[in-house]
């Protein structure tokens, strides 16, 4: 009983601990197109398909927005409903479970309400196939009763604009994706637009923060708006309580603040080095399946596919081949590690010369 007590206890301090982090981004993200910094393109892209909708006083065409965690797909969405005047539901994929769930949200809708779905490759099949119609012809259809009696009923529903968010758009199905009038591609930050959102992110919590202590965060950010932000939260604690004389954030303290949160030169954070050590120790630098991987490492597959990997592969320290993942002479020479000549993956791999 009292393991179970302590157990309930530590989820309730971590919801509360990710609540917390939910507030402190959402009082960081910008409320316009214009306020929201980097990816010029696809501002530039949405900004004109917005605007034309609004001029034609019609709901905006339905948009995907793509791209690995934490580079404003979410923000995005509350931006285009903000832009277009108009209420926002939010929901997930995962969050629906059957198509009766969508059914109802989709029924209960105003006309040029913005619809947001998150993880929407996560939707089962039947919620997809009623969403194929909804977004076509603005009508579901719903089954009345059992059985050799049941009956579909179409129920007209009022215009809406969907807007979809992915991390793997690969997942989405044809019929799915070919539905959407608008597909933004994010991209990864460079370090200049990083700076900015830290700067701008600094004002908002009225910190003041040295220019090199700025860059410095950026580097280490991983491309991630989001990884900047809370980087940037956590130098903040670190310099409030270490540093009391002074109320300015220096370089020397947003290097020992990051050092302390084991997020190294290049943003590599813990459970990426985990994942590159488990990689290289256990298994040669591979190749290795990505389930093996995750279980040397204790987390979920998901979680590395998703969060870890892109990262990694961009940088160049992990290849995914089609005998699985892989260890780059980049990742050996970063964790200061001569490859095995013995491997004859690597050599093919061009690592080293064939003996």
């Amino acid at each position: 009983m009292e393991n179970n007590s302590s157990e309930e206890s530590a989820k309730i301090v971590s919801l509360a601990a990710d609540e917390t982090e939910r507030a402190a981004e959402q009082a960081l993200r910008p409320n316009n197109i214009l306020e929201f910094i980097g990816q010029s393109k696809v501002k530039e892209q949405l900004n004109l398909l917005l605007k034309a909708a609004k001029e034609r006083k019609k709901p905006a065409d339905h948009i995907l927005l793509a791209g690995p965690p934490g580079l404003g797909k979410t923000t995005l969405a509350m931006i285009i409903a903000t832009e277009m005047s108009s209420a926002i539901r939010v929901t997930s994929g995962p969050a629906i479970t059957h198509a009766g769930d969508l059914a109802a949200i989709l029924s209960s809708l105003s006309e040029g309400e913005i619809l947001f779905i998150d993880e929407i490759h996560r939707l089962n099949r039947s919620a997809e196939e009623m969403l194929y119609l909804a977004m076509e012809d603005f009508r579901v259809d719903v089954v009345v009763g059992k059985g050799a009696g049941a009956t579909s009923i179409p129920l007209d529903i009022p215009h809406f604009t969907l807007v979809g968010a992915t991390t793997r758009s690969g997942l989405l199905p044809s019929p799915l994706r070919d539905r959407f009038g608008f597909t933004a591609a994010l991209e990864f930050y460079e370090n200049s637009d990083l700076e900015n959102i830290i700067l701008r992110s600094a004002n908002l919590l009225e910190l003041e923060i040295n220019s090199d202590a700025i860059n410095e965060i950026a580097i280490r950010s991983r491309g991630t708006p989001r990884v900047a932000n809370r980087l940037l939260r956590r130098v903040r604690d670190f310099a409030q309580v270490k540093n009391k004389q002074s109320s300015k954030i220096s370089i020397d303290s947003a290097k020992s603040a990051l050092e302390l949160y084991e997020v190294d030169a290049i943003g590599l954070d813990r459970l990426d080095k985990s994942i590159l050590s488990n990689l290289i120790k256990n298994f040669a630098g591979g190749p290795v399946g990505l389930s093996t991987l995750a279980m040397s490492v204790g987390e979920e597959a998901e979680t590395i596919e998703s969060v870890c990997e892109p990262f990694l592969v961009r940088i160049g320290f992990l290849q995914r081949t089609p005998r699985g993942r892989v260890a780059t002479k980049l990742a050996w020479q970063h964790l200061g590690i001569e490859p095995p000549v013995s491997n004859s993956y690597l050599q093919e791999l061009g690592f080293f010369a064939k003996e």
